[in-house]
């Protein structure tokens, strides 16, 4: 983490991460008094002012750890895919002045058509490429309290990618592809110290219920006390004589017990005892205000049980939805703003040299694999035909 006031309540922009700071934050930006700053209802600020502030709170939750040189030349989309409905021109058909009359309706059911519907919030898609990023994905799917956190799992070589350890956070990831965490890593699934937590599997309560368990099991008997002195002459005589007495029946006796103890079962173990309470295979201890948090997009299938994910899809829009969680809205004036500052700064033109510096993009690696993989067969096919001419 760059900056030592991200969280800044005077600055109140949005992060990603569960701290109570960042969100009181962001109800101040996008419910609170700092909602003015971004509201351009009125024509106090010039175009190029909405821009820049659209511009700094989008990026402020969106990657603001990434480089903005190379945020603008390596996670910016070429464009932004049009999903406006492509509007029916009827013409006019003098012939029939019925057709004419209902032509206006037609266009009118239309209208109101594609008002029910809405169209895809296209506009969050600028952010494709940073939620294909490997922290970001950890970070979507509750493996960590922050961004910033699961950057660290990564760096420091607690992350797996496809069953290889990964330590590059720049990475973007393509279909397909299984992140695994090292469990012991993973902040909530250790018991907190102090008040810290929310109880929400109830663990407390089956602590208790175990320790009771355990104060209501009786005492284990206490062993005979042996016998304070040795018997004396007239006492080990008297013993001997009966011992003389009994050794002949004992054969006989004992051929008779091992005979029953045959076809007498063993006597059964005990109930096994619990080591400790049931509290599940991974339990875990949310912090204080992480439920706003705790959701699971559409391209992400996670599983807690052996704290893995896999990155099913890239993330998408359909009409009246976004894949992409933002705090602003996915289509609406502070994203449609951002996205035409970015458009008017675009980078120049991509050189060998500065693509030999693009980062991790494994969805562009295979690719580039295909596609060697296609010319090889062709060049095979091509061999095979000169070689049947000849």
């Amino acid at each position: 983490m760059r900056d030592a006031g991200v969280f800044s309540i005077k600055r109140a922009l949005p992060r990603m991460s569960w701290t109570p700071k960042n969100l009181f934050n962001l109800y101040v930006r996008t419910a609170g008094p700092k909602r003015r700053e971004i509201t351009f209802k009125s024509a106090n600020s010039t175009l190029f002012q909405q821009r820049w502030k659209s511009k700094a709170v989008v990026r402020a939750y969106h990657g603001d750890y990434i480089n903005e040189k190379i945020f603008k030349r390596w996670y910016l989309p070429e464009t932004l895919p049009d999903v406006r409905p492509k509007r029916k021109v009827l013409g006019d058909d003098k012939a029939s002045l019925e057709e004419f009359a209902l032509r206006k309706k037609k266009e009118e059911d239309l209208a109101r058509e594609e008002e029910k519907k809405g169209m895809a919030p296209v506009g969050s898609l600028m952010f494709a490429e940073v939620e294909r990023r490997i922290d970001v994905f950890l970070f979507r799917c509750c493996f960590a309290h922050s961004v910033y956190e699961a950057r660290r799992l990564v760096i420091h070589g607690d992350v797996m990618l496809n069953g290889k350890k990964h330590q590059n956070a720049n990475t973007r990831l393509a279909p397909g592809d299984m992140v695994s965490v090292n469990p012991s890593a993973i902040r909530f699934f250790k018991p907190p110290n102090g008040n810290s937590w929310y109880d929400v599997n109830g663990y407390e309560a089956k602590v208790k219920r175990f320790e009771a368990l355990q104060q209501r099991e009786p005492k284990p008997a206490k062993p005979e006390e042996p016998l304070g002195s040795s018997p004396t002459a007239a006492e080990q005589a008297v013993i001997d004589a009966h011992f003389k007495e009994g050794s002949a029946s004992s054969d006989t006796a004992a051929e008779s017990e091992t005979e029953a103890a045959a076809e007498v079962p063993a006597e059964l173990p005990a109930e096994t005892k619990p080591a400790g309470p049931d509290i599940g295979i991974t339990p875990f201890y949310l912090p204080h205000f992480a439920a706003p948090w705790l959701f699971i997009p559409a391209y992400i299938e996670p599983c807690f049980t052996t704290c893995s994910a896999i990155y099913v899809r890239h993330p998408t829009a359909r009409p009246g939805y976004s894949e992409i969680p933002t705090p602003y809205d996915a289509d609406g004036e502070i994203v449609r703003f951002a996205w035409e500052w970015y458009v008017e700064r675009r980078p120049r033109m991509r050189s060998k040299a500065q693509l030999a510096r693009m980062p991790e993009d494994r969805a562009l690696a295979q690719m580039e694999d295909i596609d060697e993989g296609r010319k090889r067969l062709r060049k095979d096919v091509l061999r095979i035909a000169a070689g049947r001419r000849t």
